[in-house]
């Protein structure tokens, strides 16, 4: 039998989206964009002057250009996370990764291993077909700078690496000292002030 309990209070709740706007334009108030990789998802979000949501993407259907992406294809070159996106910055001559669908880039970089490129190579490749799918969900979104890089991936040196490089030197880029908990306090911030109405 399922009981049911009654709250003595009303439960608020907020999306994702809204709390990485609020946490982006807490920590960096003149940021216009946002873009969140995290481990199961990526987030590019418009802002206005006053840290307002103005368009969104999301890319939720699958783990591409995820951390889980990341974190899969890491285990390709039998190596954490975090060791694979320092062992990236090795590569010089990437080739071009074409698939982000996670088991069809382990496919490729597979071949790509056999047909005798280096590995670091193949794992700069990587990182860089990651970037490019996001810089492509981040102009459909109107990018504007300042940009804040969120998500846990914002600790990926090449990623960081490989972002500034496709937007430009001139692209100003926030990361926050703690890049991953950037949603979690714009929620934070977002129940302080729901508690306080």
């Amino acid at each position: 039998m399922v009981k049911s309990i009654e709250l003595p209070y009303e439960v608020k709740t907020i999306t994702e989206i809204k709390a990485h706007a609020l946490g982006a334009h807490a920590l960096f108030p003149d940021a216009r964009t946002v873009l969140d990789i995290g481990g199961q998802d990526t987030k590019a979000i418009a802002l206005n002057d006053k840290g307002r949501v103005l368009k969104f993407e999301m890319n939720d259907r699958c783990a591409a250009g995820t951390g889980k992406f990341l974190e899969y294809t890491a285990a390709v070159f039998q190596m954490d996370v975090e060791q694979f996106g320092k062992y990236a910055l090795e590569g010089i001559n990437p080739p071009v990764i074409n698939s982000m669908c996670t088991v069809f880039a382990e496919t490729e970089a597979t071949s790509l291993m056999a047909q005798g490129f280096p590995p670091s190579d193949i794992a700069l490749a990587l990182h860089q077909a990651v970037v490019r799918r996001t810089c492509t969900m981040l102009k459909r979104t109107g990018l504007e700078y300042p940009l804040v890089f969120s998500g846990g991936v914002a600790n990926n040196a090449c990623i960081r690496n490989q972002l500034q490089q496709e937007l430009g030197s001139s692209a100003t880029v926030y990361i926050a000292d703690q890049p991953d908990m950037c949603g979690a306090f714009g929620a934070s911030l977002w129940a302080e002030q729901s508690c306080s109405d």
